[in-house]
């Protein structure tokens, strides 16, 4: 079998040329859209090296590339073989647009329907109609049949997430879905996305990593009972009866044949274009039913917290703000020896949260980055790459956990040693942007991409910039990157009361450092306004720890910011220094102490 990714990218070529293909796509994706592929179904790391979360190769006869976003183009250069692969970045080249300009007109490019979401595809397909090249589906991906070393695929047993945790019943949950239906005069809705499933049937998994999902699809229909589609692993003796009384179960490799007879013949089935596969929706088609594609309402609904997950987020928080402060206290005693070094510290702060007793998982792979690797925005750490966090440099991390009352998702940077006052100046000024996003106010049905620049004033007037949005949704013991919404330039989703999201501006010098600073809040209605005549909304500060105030430049920020600051500051000390020891109480009082 091929060893090299040069030998692999070789044998795939051979492979390409028996089927006539003049070229493949390989994405970084699963049948589920996951973020975090799971192993066995990571074909881009296999044939590439590259183990970012998001990127897409393309393979031709004669030449091949790698598309990332701005997150990756240091980490794509360092995992893959550039000799082989042309390093492109999204989005000033996309897929659609190297085909177009490598694909000659008439070569057949072949594409896994699987592993691409009919909103994905649109854009590619329009760029073959327009430059000539075909695009292929293809019934296997070649390069399982090459990949001869590949993971087993592992399927955990479904549990249930308590209604003390979810804040309504999976009957409740279903009928608002069916009413949604309804007033869309369809038939039923197709759920693909495994986080959706988790919240519609208030249940939980082990599939993927990080992510307390199993990877499941449903079928909703307009009345009656819905349809589980599961695999071996996921159901035992022990919750058959309970999945049961929520919904039939078909094994999902018998989606093609059991989806067909429950839609029936000219029935009109909701599929959100965003998770839907086309091999999916191939299936309904093939079926005679006519796809109309919506959003999924089960996302929408789960991105509004309820009463009940609300108060779960702030428990996991203050939770997980004692681990934090525990950790930074460690940080700090110990750091300036030069004796720790990034994976010690990942290390060191999840023990902090598995001490809580309440920790299930992280929320994701610690980023750890000390000095220059701290300016590779999803950097993560390795016995390779492996850096000691030294003098006079900045350390950042960003790092959560999942609860079973919540997701948490922070990152600080701190200072080791004595910061320049560059790394000062350049600190302020991000911290400057978090405040604007937590202090903003706007009115209902503003978008992110509305509140996007909230963040990026400061450095934008300092010439400075971060190319990443600037928050994500977070789910409830869920996925800690959610959709619908986000704060971006791209967020055309209006936030909602109840959305949790994240709050992290940045700034990265390459080579030298890289500042994050990240909270989650939650959209709430906004208070103190007097005289106002629209409905307003605001955000609370979810996250509990303190931001580095070494390196504040207290010159930089404004009265307002700083008493914003200040505020919270305190109230991190008031809600964490009861839970304690003296010693870290101490070190909580000096670093929430007022500027």
């Amino acid at each position: 079998m091929p060893h090299t990714h040069e030998s692999r990218l070789a044998a795939l070529r051979d492979a390409l040329a028996e089927e006539k293909l003049a070229g493949f796509i390989v994405p970084k994706a699963d049948e589920f859209q996951n973020e975090s592929v799971p192993a066995c179904w990571d074909r881009l790391a296999w044939l590439t090296g590259f183990t970012g979360s998001a990127g897409t190769a393309v393979v031709l006869a004669d030449k091949a590339a790698l598309i990332v976003d701005s997150r990756y183009t240091l980490q794509a250069k360092a995992q893959v073989d550039t000799a082989l692969y042309a390093v492109e970045l999204f989005p000033k080249v996309t897929l659609a647009k190297w085909l177009g300009e490598h694909a000659g007109a008439g070569a057949a490019i072949g594409y896994d329907p699987s592993l691409f979401t009919q909103a994905s595809f649109k854009p590619l397909k329009a760029e073959a109609e327009k430059a000539g090249f075909e695009l292929r589906a293809i019934k296997a991906n070649p390069i399982d049949a090459l990949w001869e070393d590949r993971p087993a695929p592992s399927f955990a047993p479904i549990v249930f997430h308590d209604e003390a945790f979810a804040g309504e019943s999976a009957a409740s949950k279903l009928e608002r879905v069916q009413k949604e239906i309804a007033a869309r005069k369809a038939t039923g809705l197709i759920v693909s996305a495994p986080d959706a499933v988790a919240w519609l049937f208030n249940i939980r998994g082990g599939d993927v990593a990080h992510t307390p999902v199993a990877l499941a699809r449903a079928y909703v229909p307009l009345k009656g009972q819905p349809t589980l589609f599961v695999s071996p692993g996921h159901v035992t003796d022990e919750n058959r009866e309970g999945l049961e009384a929520l919904a039939a179960l078909h094994p999902l490799g018998d989606l093609w044949k059991v989806l067909p007879r429950l839609v029936g013949a000219a029935a009109k089935v909701i599929a959100d274009p965003t998770y839907t596969t086309l091999r999916v929706a191939d299936i309904l088609k093939v079926a005679g039913a006519k796809v109309i594609e919506g959003d999924d309402p089960s996302i929408r609904f789960k991105a509004a917290k309820n009463a009940t997950e609300l108060e779960g987020a702030r428990a996991a928080h203050l939770r997980d703000g004692v681990a934090v402060v525990q950790f930074l206290a460690w940080l700090d005693a110990n750091a300036p020896s030069g004796t720790v070094d990034e994976l010690a510290a990942s290390d060191r702060l999840e023990a902090f949260r598995r001490d809580t007793g309440k920790l299930v998982d992280l929320s994701f792979d610690t980023i750890s980055g000390a000095g220059s690797n701290g300016a590779i925005v999803h950097y993560r750490a390795t016995p390779q790459t492996n850096k000691p966090l030294l003098p006079g440099t900045l350390y950042l991390i960003d790092s959560g956990g999942q609860y079973r009352d919540g997701t948490t998702d922070i990152t600080r940077t701190i200072a080791i040693g004595e910061p320049s006052a560059a790394m000062r100046r350049h600190y302020t000024l991000v911290l400057k942007g978090h405040i604007g996003i937590a202090t903003a106010r706007f009115p209902a049905k503003t978008t992110g991409a509305a509140l996007d620049s909230f963040a990026r004033r400061a450095l934008w007037d300092a010439g400075l910039d971060y190319g990443h949005g600037t928050g994500h949704g977070v789910g409830s013991f869920l996925s800690v990157h959610e959709g619908p919404a986000n704060i971006s330039p791209r967020g055309t989703v209006a936030l909602e009361p109840g959305m949790i999201l994240s709050n992290e501006p940045g700034y990265y010098r390459e080579g030298q450092y890289g500042i994050r600073l990240e909270n989650l809040i939650a959209v709430t209605p906004a208070q103190g306004i007097d005289g106002g005549e629209t409905e307003m909304l605001g955000f609370e500060t979810l996250t509990l720890a303190p931001f580095d105030r070494r390196l504040i430049d207290a010159a930089l920020l404004s009265p307002a910011e700083r008493d914003w600051l200040n505020a919270y500051h305190a109230r991190v000390r008031e809600a964490l220094a009861s839970h304690l020891d003296d010693a870290d109480r101490a070190w909580l009082d000096a670093a929430t102490a007022e500027i």
